[in-house]
């Protein structure tokens, strides 16, 4: 592929765009749904939970949130206009019966008054925070006290071998991030890394490692 081809790729990964950024948020939903899940079950979500997750996508993944327990309410961000469109569109059922709200933000500021959130979680948005150690401080600020933060993302080692990655993307390994994790006052409760096979855009099946930080305020 080209260098403009590779860097347009990478744009719409990081703020999808007009129709390639629909598809993108489909193929996206496909690709990170183990990844998703994943985050999601370490978050050990119960009854009534307020629940935030950053860079959601088209938001696929509701339902399966929603079955983890009962009278949750879940909240999305996204910098993304056209996500933020296609998750109001394909959650409106949740939306309608004011359980699932989302809103588009700056990728910076949380927009939300401080210990808001039972959980908080996030699944392959980590390589485009602007300022990280800042945003973990937003981060736990609006997580109350015993919150959980899961940190779901893309092990370096696998990243690297992604031609796109080059432009505009900041790669993690476990360590790399937990090193970025040791200048907040979170916890890291639980880590895990697990290899899944994916399907790359030429068709082929690859091996992925990906980890999940589970941290606790």
């Amino acid at each position: 592929m080209k260098k403009e081809e590779l860097q347009a790729i990478a744009a719409q990964l990081k703020q999808p765009t007009g129709e390639k950024g629909i598809e993108m948020g489909n193929m996206m939903n496909e690709t990170n749904i183990n990844m998703t899940r994943h985050s999601i079950q370490n978050l050990n979500i119960k009854e009534g939970n307020s629940i935030l997750e950053f860079g959601h996508g088209n938001a696929g993944h509701l339902e399966f949130l929603f079955e983890q327990s009962e009278k949750l309410k879940y909240y999305g961000l996204e910098m993304s206009e056209v996500m933020f469109q296609e998750a109001r569109q394909i959650n409106r059922n949740f939306v309608s019966q004011k359980q699932a709200f989302f809103s588009v933000y700056d990728g910076n500021v949380i927009p939300f008054e401080d210990v808001f959130f039972d959980k908080i979680f996030t699944v392959n948005t980590l390589y485009f925070w602007q300022h990280p150690e800042k945003f973990i401080l937003e981060i736990y600020r609006v997580l109350k006290q015993k919150g959980i933060f899961c940190l779901t993302f893309s092990e370096e080692s696998f990243m690297k071998t992604l031609p796109f990655t080059e432009y505009g993307f900041e790669l993690y390994s476990k360590e790399k991030a937990e090193a970025l994790i040791g200048k907040t006052a979170f916890k890291v409760i639980n880590k895990e890394t697990l290899t899944e096979k994916v399907k790359t855009r030429t068709g082929e099946w690859v091996d992925r490692d990906f980890t999940t930080l589970v941290l606790e305020k």
